[in-house]
């Protein structure tokens, strides 16, 4: 279940898992692969390790490939949830893999990306692919990806969210093999 982190440039955001049997992370409108984020961040933090103290350009800047989905085609994760209003690309994954019928069984799947074709079928219909930028800059300790800006220790409450396997945690304990980098 997606969170509300604190954000710089727009406040309280929503991030995290959407799904228990999808590998997906959401960030407000954008939706990306778990272990794509995970390989990036990685990336961010060696580069961060072997940088220079006293190098002029603090910052490092890739691309980051999302998806992005207009907020009025993204749907009512509440309602998908309960299975009472199924709307946009939310609601149509609810309707493939819907919310457990037991509250015990509402664990991250650590083999969600066995799903990810199906995903990747319904995400056609309601988002464009895109590139936005990732920048961390270490002197001024801030994260930036697409136009939301975090600081320091809210990119990492990201990371740690991650790696708990979101709000409900993974199931029987196992996290998937991309955490393992």
């Amino acid at each position: 279940m997606p969170l509300a982190f604190d954000s710089k440039t727009h406040g309280k955001i929503a991030f995290g898992f959407f799904n228990i049997d999808v590998d997906m992370l959401l960030l407000e409108h954008y939706f990306f692969f778990a272990d794509y984020f995970w390989e990036k961040t990685v990336w961010f933090r060696e580069k961060m390790e072997m940088a220079p103290k006293d190098r002029e350009d603090s910052a490092m800047d890739i691309t980051f490939d999302v998806w992005d989905i207009p907020p009025h085609d993204v749907g009512d994760l509440m309602g998908a949830i309960h299975g009472v209003r199924h709307t946009g690309f939310i609601g149509e994954v609810y309707k493939t893999f819907p919310f457990p019928k037991r509250p015990e069984e509402f664990k991250q799947m650590p083999d969600g990306k066995k799903n990810r074709p199906v995903i990747t079928d319904i995400i056609r219909k309601y988002g464009t692919q895109k590139s936005v930028s990732v920048c961390f800059d270490i002197e001024k300790n801030q994260f930036f990806m697409g136009e939301y800006e975090f600081d320091g220790a809210s990119f990492h409450e990201l990371i740690q969210y991650v790696q708990r396997g979101g709000m409900p945690g993974w199931k029987d304990q196992k996290r998937p093999a991309y955490l393992m980098l």
